[in-house]
């Protein structure tokens, strides 16, 4: 564990209806489900009180890239979100590839006995704990963060 920053993390996995939110403690060991936030203009607020109740260190917002690795319009709203993120908060912001978060939450949700119907509202918040554990699970396998960061200053956004 001699690479891994020390710190709070919060997860965020973008949809264009809802936006799940999960954190893991500061020594990385579990990430956990927060709330599911409806997007709209005041997610972006809510996710920073969420930040603000915590001494965070980061936000990992996952990049859902498709299966080839491109980018798909999903990808470009999870960029403008993650950007907007870190503007309004001045808190760092790594996205990271989440290929698979949203489909491993539904496999874990089914596997526990949960439809997809009564899922609906905590898959989100799922997704975003999948992302963040990858997330922190390869920064303490590999001593690198995973992915990449948005810069602060606004010239290079």
């Amino acid at each position: 564990m001699s690479g891994f920053r020390r710190g709070v993390r919060i997860g965020v996995d973008v949809g264009r209806a809802r936006i799940g939110v999960a954190r893991c403690d500061p020594d990385g060991m579990l990430a956990v489900p927060v709330e599911t936030v409806q997007r709209s203009e005041t997610s972006i607020d809510r996710i920073a009180e969420i930040a603000a109740e915590y001494d965070v260190l980061e936000f990992v917002v996952g990049l859902p890239v498709n299966m080839q690795g491109a980018d798909t319009a999903s990808t470009t709203d999870a960029r403008g979100f993650a950007a907007d993120l870190a503007r309004r908060t001045g808190i760092a912001v790594r996205l990271v590839d989440e290929r698979l978060s949203t489909v491993s939450a539904h496999a874990a949700l089914r596997s526990s006995g949960r439809t997809q119907k009564n899922s609906r509202s905590i898959v989100d918040q799922v997704a975003a704990v999948v992302l963040l554990q990858q997330a922190v699970d390869t920064e303490k396998s590999t001593g690198n963060p995973p992915g990449a960061t948005i810069p602060l200053d606004e010239e290079s956004a």
